[in-house]
């Protein structure tokens, strides 16, 4: 588990612990990417910096800053690093913790629970009962339970029109083409590609749109793109609209994530 003090950076040594709550720290470069996996434990992924985004099977996860994501024991899933990342990773015992999420989630993380992930990191791994890591523990289980979800993630389609059309927009954000004008590209009338929106997304194409912009927004604000900037690239026509479209799905200000914002 550690060397001289060190701790381990190898998932494999923290699954299986007797503690139900322990903490891995690792960083990782810009653009490193950690391929389709899974763990024994439920995992709470939380970056003290940078941005990271999560794929599985069926959908598409940014962890902005400020956030973290819950990924439930056996879920396959990869991890993309945007920016350096200073990550802390939880290993939930799913069998022991009670307050536990049953489904993948990115949660806001409040200034206590960073504090409390933080704290734990700095406590002997294996923590006996009744000790200061316990009850940090304690604290890091009911905190996670209380966590507010945000709307961060996009379904990915498996039909193969949608598959062209999301692709595109996935890839140009600020594409304001319509159904009727991608009706043109995908071979599919408007009318087929809503209904497949609502079948096969269970959102209309204009939220699916709106989500994939504000992931894609949110990792340029992290990096210190201006807001009019971002506005600009994302489609909206003014930085007004765009900073009150993100403000209702958000909950703050664009100027909140970008370096050296309001906190």
């Amino acid at each position: 588990m550690s060397v001289a003090g060190v701790r381990s950076t190898d998932p494999g040594d923290y699954q299986d612990l007797p503690q139900p709550i322990v903490v891995m720290a690792k960083s990782f470069a810009d653009g490193f990417s950690i391929p389709s996996h899974d763990h024994q434990r439920d995992q709470f992924l939380y970056a003290v910096s940078g941005v990271m985004r999560l794929r599985t099977d069926s959908d598409a996860w940014l962890v902005p800053p400020d956030g973290a994501a819950y990924i439930p024991a056996g879920l396959m899933h990869s991890v993309s690093m945007h920016g350096d990342v200073d990550m802390r990773t939880l290993y939930i015992d799913p069998s022991v913790v009670r307050r536990r999420r049953r489904e993948l989630s990115v949660v806001a993380v409040p200034a206590l629970l960073k504090e409390l992930i933080l704290a734990l990191g700095h406590e002997p791994v294996a923590y006996g009962a009744g000790s200061r890591g316990s009850l940090i523990a304690q604290m890091i289980e009911q905190e996670i339970h209380l966590a507010k979800a945000l709307s961060l993630h996009v379904p990915l389609p498996r039909d193969p029109r949608l598959q062209k059309l999301c692709a595109e927009l996935l890839a140009d954000p600020s594409d304001r083409k319509t159904l009727d004008q991608w009706s043109e590209v995908t071979g599919a009338s408007a009318r087929t590609l809503a209904r497949l929106f609502d079948r096969d997304l269970g959102m209309s194409f204009v939220q699916w749109r709106r989500r994939v912009r504000f992931q894609s927004a949110l990792e340029a604000l992290s990096q210190g793109v201006p807001v009019s900037i971002v506005a600009r690239q994302h489609g909206y026509r003014s930085p007004s609209a765009f900073t009150a479209a993100f403000g209702k799905a958000m909950g703050h200000s664009p100027s909140r994530l970008m370096p050296g914002g309001e906190t």
